[in-house]
């Protein structure tokens, strides 16, 4: 299926500064995302991490394409030893001072479709568990 994209939208209970920090430090990040070994909210910073199901962990490769202190974050998001690649975006919009976080993953289309883990059913219920439950814990701590 082509067009293929995750949209979730998510208020917390915090100001923008301090979800900006939780989406861009990696000692918070490590509290709610993936145990990122460094990470810079600077374009062009590349990183990695593992993860997957427990039978097979993939290395995601990423690399930060867009920042705007504040307000948006965008990087890559591929596969070591695959085809195709996507992108990650987190939007923050101020709401009476609340946060409304809006993430979106596209192009995940551009994986290979044989192979089931990369199926979106999968992106769907990672990012859903990734920020309704961890984030969201993360914020109510």
């Amino acid at each position: 299926m082509e067009n293929q994209v995750i949209v979730l939208q998510r208020q917390f209970n915090a100001p923008i500064s301090t979800v900006w920090q939780a989406i861009t430090d990696k000692d918070e990040m490590k509290k709610w995302y993936f145990d990122l070994e460094e990470f810079k909210a600077e374009k062009g910073f590349k990183f990695q991490f593992t993860g997957g199901p427990p039978e097979k962990q993939y290395l995601h490769l990423c690399e930060v394409t867009e920042v705007i202190p504040g307000q948006k974050l965008t990087y890559s998001w591929r596969y070591d030893g695959y085809a195709g690649i996507s992108f990650v975006t987190f939007e923050l919009f101020e709401q009476a001072g609340k946060t409304l976080l809006k993430l979106t993953h596209k192009g995940i289309d551009s994986f290979p479709g044989e192979n089931p883990d990369l199926a979106i059913k999968n992106f769907e219920q990672g990012w859903n568990d990734i920020i309704n439950t961890s984030l969201k814990g993360y914020f109510e701590k």
